[in-house]
């Protein structure tokens, strides 16, 4: 059991700590609720764009990594559909100067034209090298369009278009700054070797005189219930033919979450599974195959990825993994299976706390999610998966109706 407190400073800011005396070391995670999903459907690419643009200084601070090298520190930062994280790890001796530089371009930062061109141009580079001129890069463009008719899910982190990233001008960063980037959007969270009261301290000291920004209305995106299945061929030059079958599920926070996760587990993860034994062992139609939830706040998808063996076409592929959900959804879980999957989680999750860098990031996560309590729980909810529970999950899940199938052929074997 980890135990934090939790504070709020006057300007909105959310603040966690959790004392770890076990480590001289110490993470400082700032998660803002903004992420793809908050951008409008013809100016994407804008969040992943600003998390590049924080690091070419603030008001005061012109190098930000340097500085924090000089205390010892190192950090990193990423965006997804629901949100932008920052974070650093240092001796906790100096956690001050990790506070200090983001307090600083939580402030204000050094918005000018020249930082702005360069990170446009890092963006395009890393748009043409990994969705359009990688093999397969262009995968998750089409899958989620086909899966998302309504939610902005339906476009990746990286934007939907490089013209949009081509096109944003410099008001345009400031204006996301102040309304996405102000302290009551935020979450901080300390973990490590820092005694609670000073690390408070210390954080009023360099937030507590941010202005707040407006006040944002909480998102509520809802994709509708698919009535259809859907289905989509391209050809591309690349080495193998790859089949993607996607399906709607639950949001993060649903109650059956955990049970469509365990249903992953049990089809697509690793060579004991379902799949992998029918698929690759047992009928020799797939080189690999692997299934796992998307892993977004709202509507999840549970995707099943397969790659065909020498002469093996993807329509016979595709057969055959709905002849196994058919099965799968009408059959109850064995005890020993289930059981076997369902400590395998609890296990990752054990593993995954023994780092203050991962406790940071799950504690600020599941405060923007509104499930603190899932922080020091969520083992206890893989523990009451039930068969009957994913017997059911499963039926709804795997109807015919709720599939999108995306063939991914390669020219080399058309």
């Amino acid at each position: 059991m980890k135990n934090y407190e939790a504070f709020k400073l006057a300007n909105g800011l959310e603040v966690l700590i959790e004392e770890d005396p076990s480590t001289p070391l110490v993470t400082l995670n700032i998660l803002y609720k903004v992420g793809s999903k908050n951008e409008s459907e013809n100016k994407t690419g804008f969040a992943h764009l600003f998390e590049h643009f924080m690091f070419e200084g603030s008001k005061n601070i012109l190098h930000f990594d340097s500085e924090l090298q000089k205390a010892g520190g190192d950090n990193n930062a990423f965006t997804t559909n629901d949100l932008t994280n920052y974070y650093e790890s240092l001796p906790a001796i100096n956690l001050e100067t990790a506070l200090w530089l983001e307090s600083d371009r939580m402030l204000e930062l050094d918005f000018n034209e020249q930082s702005l061109k360069t990170q446009i141009s890092v963006v395009i580079e890393e748009f043409k090298q990994n969705y359009l001129n990688k093999p397969y890069g262009d995968v998750w463009h089409l899958l989620m369009k086909l899966c998302y008719q309504e939610h902005p899910y339906k476009w990746p982190t990286i934007g939907k278009d490089l013209a949009h990233i081509e096109a944003i001008t410099l008001q345009e960063t400031k204006d996301f700054f102040y309304k996405y980037y102000r302290p009551n959007n935020a979450i901080m969270t300390i973990v490590g070797g820092i005694e609670c009261q000073e690390a408070l301290r210390l954080v009023k000291k360099w937030f507590d005189e941010i202005p707040a920004g407006p006040e944002l209305e909480k998102t509520n995106f809802k994709e509708p219930k698919q009535r259809a299945a859907r289905f989509l061929e391209v050809e591309r030059e690349v080495p193998s033919s790859v089949i993607y079958k996607a399906y709607p599920c639950c949001a993060r926070i649903d109650p059956d979450y955990y049970a469509t996760d365990i249903i992953s587990e049990i089809l697509g993860t690793g060579e004991a599974s379902r799949l992998h034994q029918l698929l690759v062992d047992k009928l020799d139609l797939c080189t690999e195959i692997d299934c796992y939830i998307s892993g977004t706040d709202d509507n999840n998808l549970l995707i099943i990825e397969g790659k065909p063996n020498e002469g093996i076409s993807l329509e016979k592929i595709d057969q055959a993994i709905e002849d196994l959900l058919e099965q799968f959804s009408k059959n109850l879980v064995g005890e020993r299976e289930l059981q076997k999957t369902i400590n395998k989680a609890k296990n990752y999750i054990a593993f995954s706390n023994e780092s203050h860098t991962n406790r940071a990031f799950n504690l600020a996560y599941f405060k923007s999610i509104d499930s603190l309590q899932l922080y020091n729980n969520e083992h206890e909810e893989y523990a009451k998966v039930s068969a009957e529970q994913i017997q059911k999950i499963a039926a709804e899940i795997f109807r015919k109706e709720n599939c999108n199938t995306l063939f991914y052929k390669s020219n080399n074997e058309i």
